[in-house]
């Protein structure tokens, strides 16, 4: 049964408002040669997101009415961020702009380059391009948001050429950690613009599919005006590896375990997914997949192609339980500690199907997003308290990386020879050392515009400069997306988790403002210690004198008589306590 509302397919006599049905022209498919000297034109380039950070990765492309949108991500939260559950970039410089996006390229499906399509829907005039995969990753994420995306998403596939406006967008196949990857080459009036999406140079792929770097070097050799690269792994020496390259270790694990072994990963990592089946067909093990994300994403990619899972090597995860447990693997999401993810309520024998005895062996084969290190430890833990054995990237090489380390950043930039580099997709560290990577090379050729999100870089042919800056910045969203988590309500909330609430109630007669009720004190979250009781017994005396010594005026409105309660009992619980509660008074007219 299809887990999607309907199933998305690609079909060319479709009629489309982004595709001429009667010129005879294929305006998807042109194989048009990208790639020529600076021109005399004006394209003005500004990261709204990713650039001194992991996360957010947005970037707009300018050339004059035209503005073309590269990438629409999320970062998730940080653990100080309570009840914030993702980030956005801050959408007014799009917002603001006369017209509407003519188009919204995707270097691939992960939910830092995909996760704020639905917010950037309203701002689209024109279609979604990327691959099939990243498009049916879009499409359930539309669809989940209420949006009909119906003739709006249109494959893009190494090769395509696509013109928007004065614009021609090339994708170049790349590989990463996920299949169906591109990088983008932009033609533009001013020259070529080349886009490295986020890559590493892996020459044995478990696809198969290596990155193009012949296309690479032939837009190097007709002359590039500028390249933004993915700088993650920027400050990390020699090469990244390949995928392959964990499959020993796995092999070994799965060989050696007496009991089922229980590997977290990241949703999209369907690579590292496809291998895991194969290696458990190899061992004799069947494949459950455990938690919503990869089971989504699994079935949508075996239904395009990209995975492939023979039917007598998957179970539904209810009947894990009921296999030799020497014969069992499952596939889990949770590889960062989320509480409410499959791993974590595995770790705490509390999901459903699942369970972990002391013989089993639970592979953390992802690596851990900072921040995350202290929710990775308690799951740790939990699972540890099963008796289960835990291997991670510390202990066996059973994750690799999915971005380019500094040797295969030398040889993108030897090949693409630009005249202008962007260092982007990373903190401000890995931004730096890429520059210097990219400075080092090429006597001089090249020069590095170091930029920070909201920087507009204009290029026109002849330089490229600082021309000045855009609103930047992060929208924090609930999850509902039914409105913003602004800085205030974020220090509220903050300030609820550390010191707790009081609640002061009190009834003032409407007449002479006298106190005629209470006042009652309602508190949550609130640690006293010893000094409990001591503390809720002075509370009411407190309110009690900060009604008798206001003015008549004063304790007849309800605002300044409130306002001077909570003052008066903020000063008594700091002197008392040392913690500030936040103190929220009920003042109700009788």
């Amino acid at each position: 049964m299809s887990l999607l509302p309907h199933q998305w397919t690609y079909d060319r006599s479709r009629p489309s408002p982004w595709r001429p049905a009667a010129t005879g022209v294929d305006t998807i498919r042109m194989q048009q040669p990208v790639g020529t000297p600076s021109g005399t034109g004006v394209v003005d380039i500004t990261p709204l997101g990713g650039v001194g950070e992991f996360g957010m990765n947005m970037l707009a492309l300018s050339c004059g009415e035209t503005t073309v949108l590269i990438d629409a991500g999320v970062m998730f939260p940080e653990p100080g961020m309570p009840g914030v559950d993702l980030i956005i970039p801050d959408l007014s410089y799009l917002e603001e702009r006369p017209t509407p996006l003519a188009a919204l390229f995707l270097t691939h499906g992960h939910e830092d380059h995909i996760g704020a399509v639905p917010d950037i829907w309203p701002l689209l005039g024109g279609p979604i391009y990327g691959t099939r995969l990243t498009l049916a990753l879009v499409e359930r994420k539309l669809l989940a948001h209420g949006f009909d995306p119906t003739d709006r998403l249109v494959p893009l596939e190494p090769g395509d050429a696509i013109p928007v406006g004065p614009l021609t967008v090339q994708g170049l196949r790349v590989t990463h950690s996920m299949p169906d990857c591109l990088a983008l080459a932009i033609d533009t009036p001013a020259g070529v613009i080349v886009h490295s999406g986020d890559f590493k140079i892996d020459h044995s792929p478990v696809d198969g599919k290596t990155i193009d770097l012949h296309r690479f070097a032939e837009l190097g050799q007709s002359g590039v005006l500028a390249m933004f690269g993915d700088s993650t792994n920027a400050d990390r020496p020699g090469v990244t590896g390949s995928e392959l390259d964990v499959r020993e270790a796995f092999e070994a694990i799965l060989a050696d375990a007496k009991g089922k072994v229980v590997v977290a990963v990241f949703a999209s990592s369907l690579h590292r997914i496809q291998l895991l089946v194969d290696l458990a067909q190899q061992a004799g093990r069947q494949v459950a997949f455990v938690g919503r994300g990869v089971i989504e994403n699994v079935e949508i990619a075996e239904r395009l192609g990209y995975l492939r899972v023979p039917p007598d090597t998957a179970v539904h995860e209810s009947d894990v339980m009921a296999l030799p447990p020497q014969r069992a693997l499952c596939i889990v999401t949770g590889s960062q500690g989320e509480p409410m993810a499959a791993l974590s309520r595995i770790a705490l024998d509390d999901h459903r199907h699942v369970s972990l005895q002391p013989d089993d062996v639970v592979v953390f084969s992802a690596r851990a997003i900072p921040g995350n290190e202290r929710a990775i430890g308690r799951v740790m833990n939990q699972i540890a308290r099963r008796g289960a054995a835990i291997v991670s990237e510390e202990t066996r090489h059973v994750h690799v990386s999915g971005h380019a380390s500094q040797e295969e950043l030398k040889l993108l930039l030897a090949l693409v020879r630009p005249r202008y580099f962007v260092p982007i997709h990373g903190e401000y560290r890995q931004l730096a050392h890429h520059g210097r990577v990219a400075a080092a090379l090429g006597s001089g050729e090249t020069t590095v515009l170091t930029a920070k999100n909201g920087d507009l870089l204009r290029f026109d042919g002849q330089e490229g400069r600082l021309a000045g800056h855009v609103r930047a910045g992060r929208i924090l969203i609930d999850g509902t997306r039914t409105g913003e988590v602004g800085d205030e309500v974020l220090r509220d909330r903050r300030h609820l988790s550390t010191d707790g609430l009081a609640i002061p109630v009190v009834a003032i007669s409407r007449q002479d403002g006298a106190l005629a009720g209470g006042p009652d004190i309602i508190t949550r979250g609130l640690v006293l210690g010893a000094l409990t009781g001591d503390v809720l017994a002075e509370a009411p005396e407190v309110v009690r004198a900060a009604v008798a010594g206001a003015s008549v005026e004063e304790r007849t409105d309800q605002a300044l008589i409130g306002e001077r309660i909570r003052t008066e009992l903020q000063r008594f619980f700091r002197k008392r306590t040392g913690r500030r509660p936040m103190v929220v008074p009920v003042v109700m007219e009788i």
